[in-house]
């Protein structure tokens, strides 16, 4: 069995590796990304270690957004933007380098072409096209609402269809 290479978020949240700090809660952590495209390039990470989003409990993931939300307003106001970019990526697929829940806070310039979303023109999906993707995505909403109240006996409060 390999052993895994230790976290690199996971240390600077334990102060083992260094990291210039901006803000701490007992759920989040940002810091000063190394690569700066644009100046105030902010990391904003999760304290506890999960690999991706789909893996945070209610309470972690309302602490990130707040925080990102908060670190967001700070780097719009502090450095020179003429937009902002939240990014976050699941996978290598989606260029995720460090397997650990984080959002980079980019202050944008026109041109700057960091972030090139799509390689061409996307083809636009038609309503119907659309509404089967909702579809699909709504049958597993239902499905994990199933399969919470049989798991627990109850089922949590979600976004309502």
């Amino acid at each position: 069995m390999s052993e895994q290479p230790p976290c690199v978020f996971c240390q600077i949240v334990a102060r083992q590796a260094p990291a210039a700090i901006v803000d701490e809660d007992p759920w989040t952590l940002s810091f000063v990304d190394q690569r700066q495209a644009n100046r105030g390039h902010v990391l904003v990470v999760t304290k506890a270690h999960f690999t991706d989003v789909r893996e945070l409990d209610p309470d972690t993931a309302g602490a990130l957004m707040r925080t990102i939300v908060r670190i967001t307003q700070a780097v719009g106001a502090t450095f020179p933007n003429q937009g902002m970019s939240l990014w976050n990526s699941i996978g290598p697929a989606a260029f995720q380098e460090v397997p650990h829940v984080h959002f980079h806070i980019h202050p944008r310039l026109h041109d700057d072409q960091i972030l090139q979303v799509y390689p061409g023109p996307p083809v636009n999906a038609d309503l119907q096209e659309r509404e089967g993707i909702a579809a699909e995505v709504r049958r597993h909403l239902r499905q994990g609402r199933e399969d919470a109240r049989n798991s627990t006996g109850r089922t949590r409060q979600l976004v309502s269809e």
